[in-house]
């Protein structure tokens, strides 16, 4: 079971035009699946400290990390709900840079130290 987003928050990044036949057991293991990447990128286990990070200011991030990632494979899944191949790449694009973005600062040790990861 997904911990530091739920699959609404997913759905919400997909956009309005994600497929809703998207199983909820497959939104599930889309934020398992990111939250398996953030653990193994910071080499913390953020899932099972989750109660004592979600009260920090970064806590947001990690979440709209999850969310992100799963909103692309949740595109992914079955594009054909967009107007067109070009607007589901775009919203996948779009949230790849973002991701990208967090990477970054995730893979900063100083980063780390603050958000206590």
């Amino acid at each position: 079971m997904a911990t530091l987003c739920i699959s609404g928050d997913a759905i919400i990044k997909a956009g309005e035009n994600v497929d809703s036949s998207v199983p909820a057991t497959a939104w599930d293991g889309f934020i398992e699946e990111a939250e398996a990447y953030l653990c193994g990128l910071t080499k913390y286990d953020i899932v099972t400290n989750w109660p004592t990070l979600s009260g920090e200011p970064t806590s947001p991030m990690l979440k709209e990390y999850c969310a992100r990632d799963a909103a692309i494979q949740g595109i992914a899944y079955n594009t054909t709900g967009y107007g067109s191949l070009q607007e589901a790449e775009d919203m996948i694009n779009i949230h790849a840079w973002r991701i990208n973005q967090i990477i970054k600062l995730l893979e900063n040790p100083d980063i780390q130290d603050f958000m206590k990861v």
